[in-house]
């Protein structure tokens, strides 16, 4: 165990204005009626339009620190958590910082980034920071454009997908409360990293050799069913392995919140880890799959509906482009 006595003081999320349903996708995507319901089990999700990530990214954190009851002032460090970027350089922690009207504030910004599981990575590592006293207060952001840069040939994923931000306030624990991190860990599995890329626009396909590449390069390619056959064999040893190590079963959790990656998958995995319908929280057929935003979104809409209260066990877990399998159990 690497127990941490830190505590979510404050979540936010920013959905983009632009709603798309099944039925929309199903003609965008030139298929019959019904096919991307019966294939993603999500019924709408939302598209950027002139929102960028950073904007949404700034609106969810204005309303994750009106959760907590504090102001940027009280921030110490802003960490952006996605799998996407608005741009190479900067990183897009600098650019929410400017979008919240606070670029001259000096509060160090980075980007931490480990695909769908960038969040609880961020999380893992920045607890470390207030635990030891460099950090009071860390304002983590997950804003996710994935429309952008959807593949419309690969129908099945192109449907999955949807944006939006999620911010979440952490800070230390109170004297004598309930709130800590139990456990984290990842293992990554780079056999299978070939399988969910996006291969341009990096310095071994840089921009400016758009022309020599093949557009698809350009855009996400992702081989659904072979990380969906990769993440089931390899999920249940890690999680008898991760629980072990905590010294706690899947059953003494009051809430799972997966990572939202397809519904299908969730449930398929839900099954064969055991895990009852009343433990799990998903989001997907609102939202779809929005990558690093996932499973904070699933953790906000947890504690916005109540699904748990301070003192809860509850269990991050997900797979993400790399191959990675992560978890982190809390004490919300």
């Amino acid at each position: 165990m690497n127990e941490r006595h830190v505590s979510i003081l404050g979540t936010g999320k920013y959905l983009p204005q632009t709603c798309v349903t099944s039925e929309e996708m199903d003609a965008r995507l030139g298929v019959k009626p019904g096919w991307t319901l019966k294939k993603t089990n999500v019924a709408k999700r939302y598209f950027a339009g002139e929102e960028t990530a950073s904007r949404m990214g700034a609106k969810a954190a204005a309303a994750a620190l009106e959760a907590a009851g504090l102001s940027f002032r009280d921030i110490d460090c802003l960490v952006c958590t996605s799998g996407t970027s608005e741009q190479p350089i900067p990183c897009t922690a600098a650019l929410i910082q400017y979008e919240m009207g606070h670029g001259r504030s000096g509060t160090p910004a980075f980007d931490i980034n480990s695909t769908c599981l960038s969040f609880v990575a961020g999380l893992d590592v920045v607890s470390y920071m207030i635990e030891a006293g460099r950090y009071r207060n860390v304002l983590l952001v997950s804003s996710e454009i994935s429309s952008a840069g959807l593949n419309w040939d690969q129908k099945e994923s192109a449907a999955l997908f949807g944006d939006g931000a999620v911010a979440v306030v952490v800070g230390r624990a109170a004297e004598g409360g309930t709130s800590r991190i139990v456990h984290a860990a990842m293992e990554t599995y780079a056999d299978g990293a070939r399988l969910s890329e996006i291969r341009g626009g990096g310095s071994r396909l840089h921009a400016l050799k758009q022309a020599d590449a093949a557009a698809g390069d350009y855009l996400v390619d992702m081989d659904g069913p072979a990380i969906f056959r990769m993440a089931s064999k390899l999920m249940p040893p890690f999680v008898e392995r991760f629980m072990a190590a905590a010294g706690t079963r899947l059953q003494d959790m009051k809430l799972i919140v997966p990572h939202q990656g397809s519904a299908m998958a969730v449930r398929l995995l839900s099954r064969k880890l055991g895990i009852a319908d009343e433990q799990l929280m998903s989001i997907t057929a609102e939202h779809g799959n929005t990558i690093a935003a996932s499973i904070p979104m699933g953790l906000h809409e947890a504690i916005a509906q109540k699904r748990i209260r301070r003192g809860d066990r509850v269990l991050l877990l997900g797979t993400s482009a790399g191959l990675s399998l992560g978890g982190m159990i809390l004490d919300y």
